[in-house]
Parts: structure tokens; sequence; C-alpha cells
């Protein structure tokens, strides 16, 4: 059977949409006269915005048992014939059952009931990086992936409303910037934000370039304490950016410095430098893919301890990553082509 009604569903984070980006565009390839619906959870649709491979994003608000029931039934009456799940969760797997489709491809990765609402299960792509096991969700369909890259789309409007933020900060025309970005979904996975303010005043006084803290607007006191402790004049812009005009500010930047988040993977998905401190994640599975990019691990075993409950202290996974390591793979990464806002 040819689909020609498919809905692709990734009920995950701002970094795993951009990462299913190479499947949306295989199955676009594979089907293009097919309609291509994408479910994702509100606030991760921005990045599917403009993608030409996408006919319609839907939007999972987490509401009243009212409100999941109307969007259950709005799923079942869309008639989906294919459903392809990309997540590996339980609301993911139930909307697929629930839509009526007469192929409904997914993942169990923990055996669990799940399972039982496909009518394929997907056992490629164990251990690979998250977009090889989802490209592996592809294989049951016979569909074979050209490309591996990530891709955001960005619009005129999203430029300009960069260049008003630039003369809102002052910034000037013949200086590069540098991004970096000290939060992290989860405490341990955050490298301390002393460390990224001695980076900051590092770059600044061997390149010149200005240093802007990005974050959101919940991070606003960690960003100022990355100020505080720094002795150049960086600039937090915590808040100040939604997901789309964060990509332009990154496109039009020299360098992003991170921890492993949504905004790592959108400045590598954008052709931004970029180095990457991981702690208990493995790079190999979820390190950047796109523009030019170093990742820094120390490949602890965390299942010692797990990650929330990490006791090691001082020699965590993050700690043990150094300012000169960073430094290092900074200066590597902004030497070969700086940008400018020229």
């Amino acid at each position: 059977m040819i689909p020609r009604n498919i809905l692709a569903i990734k009920l995950r984070y701002l970094g795993d949409v951009l990462l299913a980006t190479p499947t949306l565009h295989a199955l676009k390839v594979a089907f293009p006269e097919a309609r291509l619906t994408v479910l994702v959870n509100r606030g991760t649709d921005d990045i599917l915005r403009g993608n030409p491979h996408v006919d319609e994003i839907l939007p999972l608000d987490r509401g009243s048992i009212l409100q999941q029931s109307r969007f259950i039934l709005d799923i079942r009456r869309r008639r989906f014939d294919t459903v392809v799940d990309l997540t590996d969760g339980d609301r993911a797997a139930f909307l697929t059952w629930i839509s009526g489709a007469s192929v409904r491809i997914g993942f169990n990765a923990e055996q669990r009931w799940t399972g039982h609402c496909y009518t394929t299960v997907v056992t490629g792509g164990t251990g690979a990086h998250r977009i090889e096991r989802d490209l592996a969700a592809l294989a049951p369909m016979g569909i074979e992936p050209r490309d591996r890259i990530p891709q955001i789309w960005l619009g005129p409007e999203d430029v300009a409303r960069v260049d008003q933020l630039a003369v809102q900060l002052g910034l000037a025309k013949d200086r590069s910037w540098v991004v970096i970005q000290p939060g992290a979904r989860y405490w341990f996975k955050a490298w301390p934000p002393q460390r990224f303010a001695e980076v900051a005043d590092r770059l600044h006084d061997r390149f010149g370039c200005q240093v802007l803290v990005a974050g959101s607007p919940q991070e606003a006191a960690l960003t100022q304490a990355v100020v505080d402790h720094a002795k150049s004049p960086l600039l937090s812009i915590a808040g100040r950016s939604d997901v789309r005009m964060l990509a332009a500010l990154l496109k039009r930047s020299t360098l992003f410095i991170g921890n492993d988040t949504g905004a790592m993977h959108i400045a590598a998905a954008v052709g931004t430098p970029v180095v990457g401190l991981f702690g208990p994640s493995n790079p190999l599975e979820w390190g950047p893919r796109g523009g030019r990019a170093e990742t820094i691990y120390k490949g602890l075993d965390c299942r010692i301890c797990f990650h929330p409950t990490c006791r090691r202290g001082e020699d965590n996974c993050m700690k043990l990553i150094t300012v000169e390591e960073v430094l290092a793979a900074a200066v590597r990464q902004i030497e070969p082509t700086p940008r400018t806002l020229s």
C-alpha cells in the first residue's frame, strides 16, 4: 500500500524534534504525494515552522481530560493510513493505536505493553546516533534515506528580529559573536557557570569577540551568574529570543559553546561551529550534527549511581571537564573561519 495520509509522532524535547527532521525529509521524498502531519509537544513546534517536507504541524497540549478527549477524536477523524511513532513512550504509543491506521510503526526498547500498539515494532538503531535510530523506523517501509543532516528553515522576519536585537544591545558590527548556553534540562548535564565565565573572558581577551549568554526566561538567574563571574563585559540575552530567533542569532555567530541541549543542536543545524559539553549522555548517540563541531566527554559509567542521584561530587562527569579543554576546543573552532556582523 502506498501511504497517502501519514502521521509522524515525536513527543520529546526541542533537540529531539530537530534531530527527527532527516526522517521527515526521507518520508516526503519517498512519498511526495502523501500528506505528512507531524505531532509534537507544544513548545517544540516552532522548530518545524517553514519546513517544506511537513504539510501540517499538530502541537499537543497537556490540557484537561475533555481537551485531551477532543484531541484523540480529532486524531481518529483524520483517518491516517500510516503512523510512524519516533517517540517510544506511552502517550505516543496510545495515540498511534487510537489513530486506527492500518500501518503503525514504532519502537519498544523496554519490551513493554506499548509494543501491542504497533503493527511493526522497530528493532534497529539501538546504540546508534539518534538520527540513525529515527531513520531505522523507515526500514519497514523500504525507504533508504539520503540525508542525515537536521535542518531548520528561517524566514526574513527571523533575521530582522536579530538585527533589531543587535541594535538594542549595542553590538558593534565589526566584532564577532560567541554564544554560550550554560543551562541544561537537568543539573547533572550542566557545566559550572564560573567556568563558562572564565572561558568567555579568555576568548574575549584573545579574539575581541562579544560574548552573549543565552537561556530561557527561567534561566535568567543562571545567565546572570555567568555575567557576574566574568571580568569582561558579557551580555545576558536570557528570555530575549524564541526558538527561531535563537536559530537566526546562532547562524550569525562565530561559535556556540554549551551543554547537551536543544540550543546546541540548533547551532549545529544552522552551520555554526560548536563546542558541546557532555556529561551522562553519550555524544555518539546525541552529538551535534550539521556544521563543524567538537565534543568533550569523559565517558564515565553513570549506571553506578544513575544521573539524578549522582554521588561523585567534584569528580562528576561535568566537573571533570576543564576550562583549558573547552578553551582549546573553542580556539580550534574559531580560528579557521571567524564571522562578523558585516
